[in-house]
């Protein structure tokens, strides 16, 4: 089987995490009980997780020319991710994400984009290359919005299979969703783009249906605990969740976005691709962390076997 070539078009920034016993009520101080600091963003999170199985990965991002800008190169060249597409812009800073995460394995986020908002539709036409040349295209909203729909439009045009994970969500066009093969959302995302209610899994599914109807090919909405709805022109499947300890939940959709991208470059089904990513993203949420709780595929061969 050869190489998987995945190209990612998106956020990169520096996750700063506090672990705490709870999360705190308006104005209370709370003493954390250790500080962790790692490269994060959607976009590098699932670069790094489809990499850490074996694919060949190229990024586009966008970074400050700052202190955060140069430990986020140096992760790439670390975790085998091609730096040639990072961009820098001398006119912020790099993108940051301060992260709470209690003892139940909750999280707070609060996400500063920086220089990830001034990644242009621009920016992306002059990395047609990698787009062009990949198996599998992946793509998020913590970018300009027209900026993902430039590299759809050229995944679609060069016949790469387009993935779009629909995170901060937003209202989304019938012209965006039909340039996606696969869109992967959570529950809040499929809520926010449907206008549906996703209280039950036959509301979810319904909501599913509905996002098919808007456009994109297949909808693959993550549950959390509760597993995977996928929804697909074969029909409707609901795959349960791995079972886990859950420690940390940060990044888990991440991991289960780039390793749900990495097995279908390898050309494997929905189904499997969905059983496998679940597995992984079981994996994580038993670590603290996003990046450094993704294994690497020696970690987890019994385990995907």
């Amino acid at each position: 089987m050869s190489v998987p070539k995945i190209c990612v078009v998106g956020s990169s920034n520096v996750d700063l995490i506090a672990k705490i016993p709870r999360l705190p009520k308006m104005g209370e101080t709370l003493l954390g009980r250790y500080f962790h600091m790692s490269c994060g963003g959607k976009g590098a999170n699932q670069a790094v997780m489809a990499g850490k199985l074996g694919a060949r990965i190229s990024i586009v991002t966008k970074v400050g020319r700052d202190h955060l800008g140069e430990i986020i190169r140096k992760n790439y060249e670390e975790m085998r991710v091609d730096p040639q597409y990072i961009f820098t812009s001398d006119e912020t800073s790099s993108g940051v994400a301060p992260i709470l995460v209690d003892d139940e394995g909750r999280n707070l986020l609060v996400y500063i984009p920086g220089a990830n908002m001034l990644l242009s539709p621009e920016d992306v036409e002059g990395a047609v290359e990698p787009i062009a040349a990949a198996d599998v295209l992946v793509c998020q909203l913590e970018i300009p919005l027209e900026s993902s729909r430039r590299a759809l439009q050229i995944g679609r045009e060069k016949g790469v299979r387009t993935v779009f994970n629909p995170a901060p969500a937003q209202g989304l066009s019938r012209e965006l969703l039909e340039l996606c093969d696969v869109v992967i959302p959570n529950e809040t995302e499929t809520e926010i783009i449907t206008g549906m209610p996703v209280e039950s899994e036959q509301q979810i599914a319904a909501a599913g249906s509905r996002m098919r109807e808007m456009g994109c090919a297949v909808v693959i909405v993550t549950m959390g605990h509760r597993g995977v709805m996928l929804v697909s022109p074969e029909g409707t499947q609901h795959i349960p969740a791995e079972k886990a300890d859950a420690v940390d939940t940060t990044g888990a959709g991440d991991a289960f976005v780039g390793s749900f991208a990495y097995f279908l470059a390898q050309g494997r089904s929905l189904e499997e691709c969905v059983r496998r990513a679940n597995r992984i993203a079981a994996y994580t949420v038993a670590r603290v962390g996003t990046q450094v709780s993704f294994p690497w595929a020696h970690e987890i061969a019994d385990l995907l076997r």
